[in-house]
């Protein structure tokens, strides 16, 4: 569509007539009558029709006047923006897609960088299921997904999964929940991980790629715990673990944060069970700067190795 004999036709009907409107336009009114016949071809529709001396609207063309009210509303409020140098700032978003299976505070540190950026963006966040996420991604509605697991392999549409760094699992515990066993923090540490036979358990849902991990390493371990409860939230996990409902494993890398949020013991951190998390971009090479500062910072920094010392 040519935006401007759709402006010559909006400003024909404003104007109430092709004469007033060619005036305005400084056209001639056989010039302006013959872009908006152009218009009317173009959308295979007669637009206007006589109404006494002027001209008004067909049914399809009140319909293309809303349009265009709302196109050229709108382009006036941005050369008002421009103008006033207002909102510029604002102007760069990042719109990010976060499965709901990621830990919320991972999420936190992972977006972190970006916010400290000299000229942060406007951050816009999403919560929901991946597959709904990478559908928004693939029509550029979100620049990028956090998520525990890639994209997968037979999807419809191309997108690209950046691996941001794999973290070890720690286990927690409340201290009364540790009292009600007879146990207490240090008794608990020491005898890490067989102390999980007496102690109710918490597990992420079978959704989460998490729980196929934990439940191998607890047969590995000869372990069969309990099972209070599952949870696709870990935010809500959490919380009943700090209500010594359970223990429950969460990201090491956060391991220090949980026990003073949540006033938890850290019981231990085996080495064999971990998690990871994912960006996913229509990008191949990552070009967006709060993007590259995200998965930089995540790389460099908040999924750096480091071994967890339990404190007795």
């Amino acid at each position: 569509m040519n935006y401007k004999h759709l402006h010559y036709f909006w400003t024909v009907l404003r104007a109430g007539g092709v004469v007033r409107a060619s005036e305005q336009l400084h056209l001639t009114a056989q010039t302006l009558s013959g872009q908006i016949k152009l218009l009317e071809q173009r959308l295979g529709q007669p637009l206007l029709r006589k109404a006494g001396r002027g001209v008004g609207p067909t049914d399809a063309g009140r319909l293309v006047m809303r349009y265009a009210d709302e196109i050229f509303a709108l382009g006036a409020a941005l050369q008002e923006a421009l103008d006033s140098g207002r909102d510029l700032r604002r102007a760069t978003l990042l719109r990010v897609g976060i499965a709901d299976a990621l830990p919320k505070a991972i999420a936190f540190h992972v977006l972190e960088p970006a916010m400290a950026l000299p000229d942060p963006p406007q951050l816009v966040c999403h919560e929901g299921g991946l597959t709904s996420l990478l559908a928004e991604l693939a029509v550029h509605r979100l620049d990028l997904v956090l998520s525990d697991v890639p994209a997968p392999a037979r999807l419809s549409v191309k997108v690209y999964t950046h691996l941001l760094g794999r973290t070890g699992m720690a286990f927690f515990a409340a201290p009364q929940l540790l009292k009600a066993a007879g146990l207490t923090a240090r008794r608990a540490q020491a005898s890490f991980p067989a102390c999980l036979a007496q102690l109710p358990l918490l597990l992420p849902t079978s959704a989460s790629a998490l729980r196929a991990r934990l439940d191998a390493w607890l047969r590995q371990q000869a372990l069969a715990p309990t099972v209070a409860a599952e949870f696709d939230d870990s935010a809500l996990l959490k919380a009943f673990g700090r209500e010594g409902q359970g223990v429950f494993a969460a990201p090491a890398v956060l391991a220090q944060e949980i026990v003073q949020q949540y006033q938890v013991s850290l019981l231990g951190c085996p080495e064999d069970v971990w998690e990871e998390f994912y960006a996913i971009s229509v990008e191949r090479r990552i070009s967006h700067p709060a993007v590259a500062a995200i998965t930089a910072a995540a790389r460099g920094k908040l999924f750096a190795y480091k071994k967890l010392a339990v404190s007795q």
